[in-house]
């Protein structure tokens, strides 16, 4: 069964009630840039991250430097945004 893209107005909802987030350039994912105290505390996050992600089986593409984590969500399944992306930023925003 595929998997239903978001709608524009669904994103611009999302976008609209977690600021932090920002759409990618080429509109087809989920972006935000996060910084914490040290490496110790962005890894423990990404960590944390990663054992939700696995339970809903979809996951971020992401990159760690020192204190930084960058994630970018989209679901490929659907060639781009799917509520599949709001319930993982939603799950991260929990986490923050």
């Amino acid at each position: 069964m595929a998997i239903a893209r978001l709608t524009e107005d669904e994103a611009a909802a999302f976008l609209a009630r977690a600021p932090r987030w920002r759409r990618s350039a080429d509109g087809l994912a989920f972006e935000v840039e996060l910084k914490f105290a040290d490496f110790a505390a962005a890894w423990g996050f990404m960590t944390r991250i990663a054992l939700v992600a696995e339970r809903m089986d979809h996951h971020p593409e992401w990159s760690n430097v020192y204190n930084r984590v960058s994630i970018r969500l989209t679901t490929h399944d659907a060639g781009g945004l799917s509520a599949r992306d709001i319930a993982l930023a939603d799950a991260i925003e929990a986490a923050l």
